[in-house]
């Protein structure tokens, strides 16, 4: 594996998206990278903000219109993606870019084929207390259903060959698609290789999007999948 796609699926982040990208591109990655966004019908002209990335083509940028959600945005780029690797990226400053050299070693070594990112929960890095019990839920119920050990289902960084994403046949357009591609890479037989994370959590003021009912919604995500497995 030689190549990585980054997507960045965006959806109005005027705010942060062009500090997103920069700190992105500061980073030395081990191997050729094409960082694509992929914006999900924003209203914000957040995109004006990084038209000279794009110019340049340090960028490339696809548009979806209207907002489709999370899922749908993460599949027009696994579907655009040029990269015999793919990642993911949110747009949001809740993860560092520069985590993603340690996070392809285990790849790239030909220890793993995908490796997730494994957040620790510090008072900096905690929501708040329901997050991160619902977090560790998850990890756990995943866990439980797919004979598994996980600390971590719902981190944004997750690498994994492109072909790999793409013979899923990822069907979620919300947050649920976190829950869909963990419990299809655990009903295929998948070793998921986890390596720390720095992370921040941003709070509802600073526009964080994901509710307590996606939460639910990953749990049933999971199991229908264990169920129809067996």
């Amino acid at each position: 594996m030689t190549t990585l796609t980054i997507v960045m699926p965006v959806y109005n982040e005027r705010e942060t998206l062009r500090t997103a990208l920069d700190r992105l591109l500061a980073v030395e990655m081990p191997v050729p990278t094409e960082v694509l966004v992929v914006d999900d019908g924003s209203t914000d002209g957040c995109t004006e903000t990084i038209a000279d990335l794009v110019d340049a083509g340090a960028v490339r940028l696809v548009v979806q219109d209207p907002n489709q959600g999370k899922g749908k945005a993460l599949r027009r780029g696994i579907a655009e993606a040029s990269g015999e690797l793919l990642t993911i990226l949110d747009a949001d400053l809740e993860y560092d870019p520069a985590d993603f050299p340690a996070l392809l070693e285990p790849i790239l070594e030909g220890d793993a084929r995908v490796a997730y990112g494994a957040r620790s929960y510090g008072g900096h890095a905690a929501y708040s207390f329901w997050f991160v019990i619902g977090n560790k839920m998850l990890a756990l119920w995943a866990s439980l259903l797919f004979d598994a050990w996980l600390t971590d289902i719902e981190t944004c960084l997750k690498v994994a060959p492109t072909a790999t994403w793409r013979e899923l046949d990822l069907q979620s357009n919300g947050f649920g698609i976190e829950a869909e591609l963990t419990g299809k890479l655990l009903a295929r037989g998948e070793r998921i290789f986890e390596v720390p994370i720095s992370y921040r959590a941003r709070g509802r003021e600073e526009g964080k999007k994901i509710q307590w009912t996606d939460g639910v919604a990953a749990l049933w995500i999971l199991a229908r999948i264990r169920l129809r497995g067996k």
